[in-house]
């Protein structure tokens, strides 16, 4: 049984630092691929590097939009570098009303930007929203098809939302939050999604799931617990018992979707 991490930031020092013992965990945990994310200029080398060095990492890389604001004049162009260099998907990118500091018209031009990007490139996009669930809506209904596919990570969008999405070509990634007997909205969202379009997450180092779900946990200097991608089988556990279904079962589809989707990336 092969479990595929579809989002991680393994680029992020807190992980880098344990960099050896993190991949362990997650070989040992039948973690077998895992789908690194750049979010700014600053560390698509680092994620190349990555997939570079280790078979298991495939790369991704994109302009979070909590990064717009410091890009560079360049930064389209050194995107495209990347990608030249190595066919990812493209992400993270997306668009996001948390952030209390943020200028929505230079986040919704960056990631037009990308979306078409990606699609020229037919390549898939990883996307990020939080609090802008209507904004997302508008821009991808204007910027389809995309007929290379995008996954929404860490989905937290309502039921409502699932079939339209899925139409124009999403799949709906779910992290280990959403065992939280509290997410009972996000469990189901997760009980709607098509099989077809289901993948798992970690979203580590962040996105910590519940205590009996993280086998592997590390901690920071200041002692905050950190997610790492080797939790991925236990939270794949957990998940498939909320969808009623077996293990190997849950596993084998993700698998499967992840390949269709990743297939420019998929080593």
């Amino acid at each position: 049984m092969e479990w595929i991490d579809c989002h991680n930031h393994l680029q992020d020092p807190r992980l880098m630092a344990n960099l050896d013992s993190v991949l362990e965990h997650a070989r040992t945990a039948g973690v077998s691929r895992l789908l690194c994310n750049g979010s700014a200029e600053s560390d698509w080398e680092d994620v190349l590097k990555l997939a570079q060095a280790h078979r298991e990492v495939m790369p991704s890389f994109g302009l979070h939009p909590w990064y717009v604001h410091g890009r560079s004049p360049q930064w389209r162009q050194r995107l495209e570098t990347f990608l030249d260099r190595f066919p990812a998907a493209v992400g993270e990118i997306g668009l996001d009303r948390w952030i209390e500091t943020r200028n929505e018209p230079e986040q919704e031009a960056v990631f037009r930007e990308q979306l078409r990007l990606a699609r020229r490139r037919q390549l898939p996009a990883t996307i990020h929203c939080l609090r802008a669930w209507g904004w997302l809506m508008d821009v991808l209904r204007e910027e389809g098809p995309f007929p290379a596919g995008f996954v929404i990570h860490a989905y937290g969008g309502s039921t409502e939302l699932i079939k339209p999405l899925a139409e124009w070509g999403a799949y709906f990634s779910f992290a280990g939050t959403v065992l939280e007997t509290k997410r009972e909205r996000a469990r189901e969202a997760l009980r709607q999604v098509p099989a077809d379009r289901l993948l798992l997450e970690t979203d580590a180092p962040d996105l910590l799931p519940p205590e009996a779900f993280r086998p592997h946990v590390l901690r920071c200097p200041e002692g905050k617990p950190l997610n790492e991608p080797g939790n991925m089988a236990a939270i794949g556990r957990g998940i498939a018992a909320l969808r009623g279904v077996p293990e190997e079962q849950m596993a084998e589809t993700v698998w499967e979707n992840a390949g269709r989707l990743f297939r420019t990336v998929w080593k």
